[in-house]
């Protein structure tokens, strides 16, 4: 019987669509984890049984959700499924055999568990006194076999090696200093030969000499040779891997938003820090594995022309450490992919500890967090010892194979010399090739290494490179303004976690004038935020429409639309650089009048000019410390700088002292003249003087009007603005 399909999952959140996929592969079918992904609709929390059952229903299986006792699950449950495992992750039950259950976790490979072990991992729950476990059974429709399968996209190498083709005349060169650098080690064998066989065996002082300078000289020559080659090199790994990493950040960069709302930090420097295996197997290790295969052929030749036996011996030995090694490669990339795993967890605990210091010391949470970095090096070690013993195993095996194929060849060459079928000298000669063919059978064995963990980057980095852009390519775009520039939203509706998730907008019917200004209200979580950023282009609507003079907003160059938006979002962020390079995020050049009346506007130019480096001064994380006010007006100048045809503002003035904010108001409201601007705020002072005011509550629009109208209807708008004034006393 085969083995059961297996598949790594790429993410920590990615069990539940990689469970899926290899069910699918199971009955004959091949999708990408991405596709199945994008139809269960995975958070940054993962994905529920709900998303799966969504997922596996999209390609054409039957799915049903149940809470069965183990018994059930023996006997009568349709495998594989799909088991809720430890509260918090998801495996595939694939076979029940001999007291054992075989599961298929994505995260750690094929593994059998005994019937206890299982149990207590599995059982979440008792009912009607019998305890009892959260299953996803799952059986194909025939729509699964008619439906087509999702393209598997290979990962091969040949996507990398394209980065080789703008240095092909330096890796001719290295490939020159490879050739030349085999043919002076090749004469070496015979030197020696000639050293004991002429001039030890005729007592020729003058002609050894003669030799050994002759050594010498190859020596300095293929020591030169080694010299250019490693700078040859370095020049050109240094610049694929830069070149690996800008492609990587460009890609990043034209991802929507709403990818890196399901990635971790950590898993997304962890990518990068691949880039590093990639880049050693394109130089060093393929570049390398030319001049070790000519070595080995070489000297594989002149050693069968010394001697038929003592090649096959060596030919048979190599083939033996080859199987030998091949047999642990498997188990080394699963041991990669928990490296992978534990590494991102690491850098995203320690970007939280870093990042949350002020609250874990406010919290004297010091030691908990302390111990959960802990935990995760614990896991780290784990997985180190694992990868240890294999390394153990491996070598202790190479070495024995190696070792007892070295002492025949040489039992053999000695007994020929013995029995004058060679000469002393052909001996030595012998074993100096054995040498030099065991040093590229090693660079080999590295090759294949280097070129596993590539082929696992390489995978995990297409999964970012085969990601849909936010711009489509080869998509028209409208790229200029039409004259209506007034905003119309229909029928709006937004879930950020799919179908089943709550409807964070619902049923948005608003208009939003040109040159006016619109106000947005409401309590906390009622989807103002996320209606500015709908506005803005960073996610699509589940439904209805957006958009500007009567085209859609989607058909807009989302380059061309934020380029017309100055934005001011309550969590704007702030970069180590200098003031002035934090206020011109765009441009290259400072127009500096431009800059001047931004910072008056923004009210923060006293502050800046204060400063003894005034508009050089370094803020951010690496910078002067601001305080969120002064963060405020720096995000305010920013967005004032575009001069921008629309203006959005998330509770951009929420930090500010009541000075500040009178004369900041007071500026914008002559600068917004002509524009067309979106408020998202809670004091009366930011919005009262709106054209307009719409009242959102739990996703929907309750009221709209001007500040006289919405307080003569006392409704909801009445009801906030009583609370924070007391208007009612």
């Amino acid at each position: 019987m085969s083995k059961f399909p297996f598949y790594q999952q790429f993410d920590a959140m990615d069990c539940g669509p990689t469970c899926l996929r290899m069910v699918a592969k199971y009955y004959g079918k091949h999708y990408t984890t991405e596709f199945l992904r994008e139809n269960s609709y995975i958070t940054r929390e993962g994905v529920s049984l709900l998303g799966i059952s969504d997922a596996a229903e999209a390609i054409g299986m039957r799915s049903m959700g149940v809470k069965i006792t183990f018994q059930q699950l023996k006997n009568e449950a349709p495998l594989p499924c799909i088991v809720h495992w430890g509260q918090e992750h998801f495996v595939v039950v694939h076979q029940f055999k001999k007291g054992k259950v075989c599961v298929a976790d994505p995260a750690f490979g094929r593994i059998e568990y005994s019937e206890k072990e299982f149990c207590e991992k599995w059982i979440s729950t008792v009912s009607g006194g019998e305890e009892k476990g959260i299953c996803l059974l799952l059986q194909p429709t025939p729509d699964f076999y008619q439906s087509e399968d999702d393209k598997v996209k290979r990962t091969g190498f040949q996507f990398v090696f394209n980065y080789l083709k703008p240095y092909k005349k330096l890796v001719i060169q290295l490939i020159l200093g490879f050739l030349l650098g085999s043919c002076i080690q090749l004469v070496l064998p015979f030197l020696t030969q000639s050293v004991v066989d002429i001039g030890i065996n005729n007592q020729d002082i003058g002609f050894i000499y003669l030799v050994l300078i002759a050594q010498l000289v190859l020596f300095i020559s293929r020591m030169s040779v080694e010299f250019i080659r490693s700078w040859i090199l370095l020049h050109i790994s240094t610049r694929i891997n830069i070149s690996i990493i800008s492609d990587f950040l460009i890609k990043l960069m034209k991802l929507p938003l709403g990818f890196f709302d399901s990635k971790m930090i950590g898993d997304i420097l962890q990518r990068i820090e691949d880039h590093d295996r990639i880049e050693r197997f394109l130089t060093a290790q393929s570049i390398g594995v030319l001049f070790s295969v000519f070595s080995l052929v070489i000297f594989a030749i002149v050693l069968a022309i010394y001697s038929w036996t003592i090649f096959l011996i060596f030919i048979i030995g190599s083939a033996l450490y080859f199987v030998w090694i091949y047999i642990f490669m498997k188990r080394r990339r699963e041991l990669d992919f928990k490296r992978f795993s534990k590494l991102s967890e690491n850098q995203s605990k320690l970007i939280q500890i870093i990042n949350g210091m002020q609250e874990i010391k406010l919290n004297n949470y010091e030691k908990q967090k302390r111990w959960e970095w802990e935990r995760v090096q614990a896991g780290l070690f784990k997985v180190s010892v694992k990868s240890l013993s294999l390394q153990q195993y491996q070598d202790a095996g190479s070495v024995f194979i190696n070792e007892t194929k070295n002492i025949l060849i040489i039992i053999i060459s000695a007994t020929a010399v013995v029995n004058g079928e060679l000469t002393l000298g052909m001996m030595l000669a012998i074993q100096y090739i054995i040498g030099q063919l065991n040093t590229p059978l090693r660079q080999l064995i590295n090759f294949m290494h280097t070129a596993q963990d590539a082929k696992i980057s390489l995978e995990r980095l297409a999964e970012i490179h085969e990601k849909k852009d936010e711009s489509e390519a080869g998509k028209s775009y409208v790229r200029n303004l039409p004259e209506n520039k007034g905003i119309t939203i229909s029928d709006l509706v937004f879930q950020y976690e799919g179908p089943r998730s709550p409807k964070v907008l619902n049923n948005i019917n608003l208009e939003i004038p040109e040159k006016k200004t619109t106000a947005i209200v409401g309590t906390s979580g009622s989807g103002k935020t996320t209606l500015i950023k709908l506005l803005l282009g960073f996610y699509p609507p589940v439904a209805g429409d957006i958009k500007i003079g009567g085209t859609r907003l989607a058909n807009y160059s989302p380059q061309m639309w934020r380029d017309n938006c100055g934005v001011v979002m309550q969590d704007g962020f702030i970069f180590s650089d200098s003031i002035a390079k934090n206020i011109v995020v765009n441009d290259e050049l400072v127009d500096q009048e431009r800059l001047l009346n931004a910072v008056k506007m923004a009210n923060i130019q006293d502050y800046i000019e204060a400063l003894p480096l005034s508009y050089n001064t370094k803020i951010g994380q690496e910078g002067v410390g601001l305080s969120q006010g002064q963060k405020q007006r720096i995000l305010i100048a920013r967005a004032i700088y575009k001069s921008p045809e629309y203006l959005f503002f998330d509770e951009a003035t929420n930090a500010l002292d009541a000075n500040n904010e009178k004369m900041i108001m007071e500026n914008m409201d002559k600068f917004s003249a002509g524009k067309t601007v979106v408020v998202v705020a809670h004091r009366l002072s930011t919005v009262k003087n709106a054209d307009q005011i719409v009242v959102l509550d739990t996703g929907e629009i309750v009221e709209r009007g001007t500040h006289e109208e919405l307080i003569a209807k006392q409704g909801k708008y009445y009801q906030l603005v009583k609370n924070q004034l007391e208007l009612g006393n």
